[in-house]
């Protein structure tokens, strides 16, 4: 029990950095600079922990902050429900303003991020390649090294894609949690979410300022993704790093850039042209 808990942790924490600094802080936002085997090496560890398409999850990611909130934001609990909001890739297609071709252009180029998408008018088959590949890593897992290294890793995988579905909800629901930057959306930090979710709990920080790499903004409010990538810079294996929230900025007294982008009225009502679609 003892083995399998470890090799939990570190598997855990090879999925859990990789969504939160792999797809989150470096696809999703551009925040740092890194070689592209440093940027692999993340990626992959969420890719095998069930995320899809890594163009995908940023192209999701970068619709919620354009339109955090309202009823065209993915996972906004407050308009969607707590369900909704958690299971929010449920659609087959993607939605007429959720365009990887138009919204991710940089990552298009990436030939890898181009087949892990699959191109398409659904996001389901890229969905199911990352799910098959995802398990032939356990069995190959469980191959080499047996059912314990194996069966960590799966859960750690699982693991690893609940807490950020669950962060969507939680850091969305302002009884839960406080605010340090008054914006116009209902993000809140959530300190219980920051441990779990390596540092991506100080959601209402990242709303205030979504291009930084660093989320936390009082001294005590640790970012273990931040200092990850502290170390990574330390060592030359980050080239450029954007640390522009800072503690004494964090004063309540109103809003501040960065609060998601340009954003549409509640009652916005979409027609429905062709699904999108990236070739």
């Amino acid at each position: 029990m003892l083995s399998f808990c470890l090799w939990f942790l570190v598997f855990y924490a090879w999925h859990i950095f990789g969504v939160t600094i792999g797809l989150h802080r470096l696809l999703a936002h551009r925040a740092f600079r890194c070689p592209k085997f440093v940027e692999y090496f993340f990626v992959l560890g969420a890719y095998l922990a069930f995320h899809g398409s890594p163009l995908w999850w940023a192209t999701i990611h970068r619709t919620h902050h354009r339109y955090v909130d309202t009823p065209l934001d993915p996972h906004a609990p407050g308009t969607k429900g707590g369900f909704a909001a958690y299971a929010f890739y449920t659609a087959m297609q993607y939605p007429p303003h959720i365009n990887p071709a138009k919204q991710s252009k940089d990552l298009l180029k990436d030939p890898i991020y181009a087949f892990l998408e699959q191109p398409g008018k659904t996001w389901h088959r890229a969905y199911a390649l990352c799910v098959c590949l995802s398990l032939l890593f356990r069995v190959a897992l469980w191959i080499a090294f047996g059912p314990i290294i194996a069966g960590a890793s799966l859960l750690a995988g699982i693991a690893a894609l609940n807490v950020p579905l669950l962060l969507n909800v939680f850091c969305h629901i302002p009884k839960l949690g406080y605010k340090n930057f008054q914006l116009k959306d209902d993000s809140v930090n959530v300190w219980w979410m920051a441990l779990v979710c390596a540092g991506e709990g100080w959601h209402n920080n990242h709303h205030a300022y979504p291009a930084s790499a660093k989320s936390g903004g009082k001294t005590w409010e640790i970012d273990p993704s931040w200092c990850v990538l502290r170390v990574l810079k330390s060592v030359g294996l980050v080239s450029y790093m954007n640390e522009s929230i800072n503690d004494d900025r964090s004063d309540n007294k109103g809003e501040l850039p960065g609060d998601g982008g340009p954003k549409v009225p509640l009652t916005v009502v979409l027609k429905e042209p062709e699904p999108a679609s990236v070739g």
